[in-house]
């Protein structure tokens, strides 16, 4: 079975900078997109940022400028740079990716999610 494994997150002062990353397991046999989305209390759950396989990203435009999304193919692993922090980016923070699996086919996976948390 696929696992997604988060690290990086935690309390960060405005203006501080953060970075998320996320590794895959388990069965892979290819990973096409990998993104991040975040939740806050009481809101949806939000895209944030995504990367293809080649390497073209697509960020959601409160963090335009702030984040940067990458990833290393061969350690399936993505990442989220996060800078420049603001209270607002207070979420859990998900990774996600569709891949294919030797034992379920192509699906969507998702991470545990960990806690960014900006203090002002």
């Amino acid at each position: 079975q696929v696992q997604l494994v988060e690290s990086g997150g935690g309390l960060v002062q405005a203006g501080g900078s953060l970075r998320l990353s996320c590794a895959a397991s388990g069965g892979i046999f290819s990973i096409d997109a990998m993104g991040w989305y975040r939740q806050a209390p009481g809101e949806q759950r939000e895209l944030v940022a995504a990367i293809t396989r080649g390497g073209t990203p697509n960020y959601a435009d409160s963090v335009k400028g702030r984040y940067t999304i990458s990833r290393d193919n061969p350690k399936n692993t993505v990442y989220l740079q996060m800078n420049s922090l603001k209270p607002e980016d207070t979420a859990v923070y998900y990774c996600n990716c569709n891949a294919t699996s030797l034992y379920s086919g192509y699906r969507t996976y998702w991470g545990q999610g960990t806690q960014v948390t900006v203090s002002s």
